[in-house]
Parts: structure tokens; C-alpha cells; sequence
């Protein structure tokens, strides 16, 4: 005899469909749960429902078996061959005040194996979940939220079934990676970027790095992105301080632990220390960013001062931000040089961004050279990745003069730093060794 399993479910109603909601184990999920194509029959459906399923879920099995503070959301299935057993139940007490209302459409489902369930959405989720149970049975005691709706194998079926799956998916909505910053608790870098935000000096400051792009009146909040514009207060953004923290914090003891979960809060704090002082050493070594932001009347004036945009300070510009931290992460891998050693080779440059090795971003007007606009496009921002890379650690003259003749041949025009000028940068040995 088949045995049964009986699970406590509400019955609901939305627009035309009658679904269940109600909690199932992760054992009874990976038991009685299924997918589309395992079931035979609806090859359609059992393309749509399968898709994608396989090395995606690797991450979400490590994150339920390593991570304490996992949570996954409801998972719907549908049931092959119509409505699923349901039987309504009341309850009783001395109290009927206490539970009036409470047992409205409150039941019990049945799975006794004469039905078949498949994952219509969260197939991702249910891989993941029967992966993780047979790694660690103790999993399968876990409980998670099941939406159950009925699925009937007919024409007019199916296609009401699919019309669901792509509803489900076309209206659903993942966090984006600004929303990630801002909330994640187990990234690392996005907890150090909301710190570096609540508590250092500069960053903190009101509207030194732009968090919301819009503030609306009814509690909407967009937040921002990449770019800033030519009037804004700001110095940077979330998702670009996000992407400066994760380049010069790349060795930081947080990053010693691989897993998913948060690292501990020795570790975090130990961690925070080395990068807020890393923060002030680029606003100290850019160009003394910081000192010149306070001072300056307007920070406009500081990124593009009106009528001599490009006597504009660079480090105002998320881009340069971006490809500064790119190219110190480089050059300490590459442990050609110490992060002092960066820092120094960082203030000798002329921060101006008309000058080299910015210029490679800024695109002059005819009126000269003081009057333009920041290039965009990966071009101009890799050829500034190149330039600097040659202006603070180069290797040797060949990549001297390769970044040079990408410069000439982007902005069609000759670097304003000869290749001997450069070559005066480099290593010692590298001189010696240099071939005539």
C-alpha cells in the first residue's frame, strides 16, 4: 500500500486560479516533487519547465549547506491530472473567539503517489534542495513555503498552465546590484560598502557618494547607478565604491573564507580598518581629492569647473575610479611594487583630466583643450587602464610603446609623454636587461 503524506494547506483564490499554500519539508519537497520532464508526456511543458536547470543550482546547494542564515522562497507546483486531494478541516475550541476566522479554507493536502507534482517555478530552487538532502539528510527536517495549483493534461491545460509559468516569470523581478549592496548580509565587500558609508570621514558625508538616484513622495526609492552628473554633489556612487572596495580590498581577511556565509565580525572589523585607510590614501594620493572637494566653493567646480571642464579633477569621475583601482590591484598581484610605492607613483601624476594619462577620457571641442567632454565606450576606458598601468609599474618598453600607439590610434593624436619619458619608471633590471 501506498503510503500517504498529509500536509496543512490554506485554500485560496486569485483572479481565475485556486491554489493552495502550505509547508512542506525539504524531504518531503525532494520525495513528492518533481520536474517537468521526468513526469513523460508534455514534452513542451517539459522543456519550459526544465530550463536551465543544472550548474546554476551548484551555488544555491553550497549556500543551504553552508550558510546558518539560509532562507529560500516558496516554491510553486503544479499537480499532474487536475485538482489535488484537499480536505477541509474546522477546529473546535472553548474559545470560538480566539479562532473565528482562523480556519477559513484551512485543510489538509494528501499525497498518497496516485498524483504527480512538478516544480513550475523554482525548479532551480528544487534541484538545489534535493542535491543539498542527499549531501546532509539533516536538511531534509528544514521546512519551506509551497504554492500548489492545478495542472490539467489537456490543450486548454497546458496552455493555461504555460500562460502561468511565463506570468510568474515575466512579472517576477530580482534585485539588481545596487539593491544587493545595499542589503546583502553574507557579501563581505557590500557589508564593508554600507560601513565605509555610516562611518568614515569622507565618505560619509551627506552626498559625497550618491546612494538614491530618486527619492519619491510615497516612499519610492531608486538607487543609483553608475554615472553621475556634471552637477552633482557627489563624488562617487554605491556600486562604484562597491567595485573600488572589492579591487583594493582583494586580500583582505574577510576574503579568506570562500564559502557563502558572512564572514565573523573579528574579521570584518580587522578588515574595515585596512580599507578605510586605503580609501583616504587614494583621496589623499589622487590628486588630494579630499582636501580639494572641502574646500572648493561647489564640488562642480572641482569636476568640471564651468568654461575649463578639463582643468576637472578625474578622481570626480566613477569611471577613472574604477580603472585607479583596477590598475592597484594589478600591480600589487603582480607584486612588482607596495601599496606606498602605488601611492607615491599616484601623487606625482598631473591630476587634470586633459592631462596624461586621463586625456585618454577626455574627447577636447575645437575651442581647445579646456573645453570638452569625458569619452565613453570600453575603449577609452581599457586604453586608460593601459596608460596608467605604464605610468605608475611598467614592465617593459614594449608595453610603453604599445600603450602609446593605442593612444594615437583611439584619439588620433600623438601621447603627450614620450616612451623615454616612461621608460624611466622602470624596474632597474628590467633597464639592464633592456635589448638595443
Amino acid at each position: 500500500m501506498t503510503s500517504k503524506t498529509f500536509v496543512p494547506a490554506f485554500k485560496a483564490q486569485v483572479g481565475n486560479w485556486t491554489y493552495f499554500s502550505c509547508l512542506m519539508s525539504y524531504a518531503q519537497v525532494a520525495r513528492e516533487v518533481s520536474f517537468a520532464h521526468e513526469l513523460g508526456g508534455n514534452q513542451d511543458l517539459g522543456t519550459m519547465i526544465q530550463r536551465g536547470v543544472g550548474t546554476r543550482t551548484a551555488q544555491i546547494t553550497e549556500y543551504l549547506l553552508t550558510n546558518e542564515n539560509r532562507f529560500l522562497g516558496a516554491i510553486i507546483i503544479a499537480v499532474w491530472g487536475g485538482n489535488p486531494n484537499y480536505l477541509e478541516v474546522t477546529m473546535d475550541a472553548e474559545n470560538e473567539a480566539i479562532l473565528s476566522g482562523l480556519d477559513r479554507n484551512f485543510g489538509v493536502l494528501t499525497f498518497d503517489g496516485t498524483q504527480q507534482f512538478f516544480a513550475l517555478d523554482g525548479q532551480h530552487r528544487l534541484k538545489a534542495i534535493k542535491d543539498a538532502v542527499k549531501r546532509n539528510p539533516e536538511l531534509g527536517n528544514e521546512d519551506i513555503n509551497v504554492i500548489v495549483v492545478p495542472h490539467f493534461d489537456t490543450p486548454e491545460g497546458r496552455r493555461r498552465t504555460r500562460r502561468l509559468f511565463t506570468n510568474i516569470n515575466r512579472n517576477a523581478k530580482s534585485t539588481n546590484l545596487q539593491e544587493n549592496i545595499a542589503l546583502d548580509e553574507d557579501d563581505s565587500f557590500a557589508i564593508l560598502t554600507r560601513q565605509l558609508l555610516d562611518e568614515h570621514p569622507f565618505v560619509s558625508r551627506d552626498k559625497a557618494v550618491l546612494v538614491f538616484s530618486k527619492v519619491g513622495e510615497g516612499g519610492e526609492l531608486v538607487l543609483a547607478s553608475r554615472s553621475i552628473s556634471a552637477s552633482s554633489p557627489a563624488w562617487s556612487t554605491i556600486s562604484v565604491l562597491y567595485d573600488v572596495v572589492k579591487e583594493i580590498g582583494f586580500e583582505l581577511p574577510c576574503t579568506l573564507n570562500e564559502s557563502n556565509q558572512r564572514a565573523d565580525d573579528e574579521l570584518l572589523d580587522q578588515s574595515y580598518e585596512i580599507i578605510a585607510e586605503r580609501i583616504q590614501d587614494l583621496l589623499d594620493a589622487c590628486g588630494n581629492l579630499q582636501k580639494r572637494y572641502l574646500t572648493a566653493q561647489s564640488p562642480r567646480d572641482v569636476r568640471a569647473p564651468k568654461g575649463r571642464e578639463g582643468a576637472g579633477h578625474p578622481f570626480m569621475r566613477p569611471a577613472v575610479q574604477v580603472q585607479v583601482a583596477r590598475v592597484v590591484r594589478h600591480i600589487l598581484e603582480q607584486e612588482t611594487m607596495t601599496w606606498e610605492e602605488v601611492m607615491k607613483r599616484l601623487s606625482a601624476l598631473n591630476w587634470k583630466i586633459s592631462e596624461a594619462p586621463f586625456s585618454a577620457m577626455w574627447i577636447e571641442t575645437p575651442e581647445g583643450r579646456q573645453q570638452g567632454k569625458m569619452a565613453s565606450g570600453k575603449d577609452h576606458t581599457q586604453l586608460l587602464y593601459d596608460l596608467l598601468l605604464v605610468h605608475l609599474a611598467p614592465r617593459s618598453k614594449a608595453q610603453i610603446s604599445r600603450a602609446l600607439r593605442s593612444y594615437a590610434d583611439l584619439m588620433k593624436a600623438r601621447y603627450p609623454v614620450s616612451t623615454d619619458e616612461l621608460s624611466k619608471l622602470l624596474p632597474v633590471e628590467t633597464v639592464q636587461f633592456q635589448p638595443e
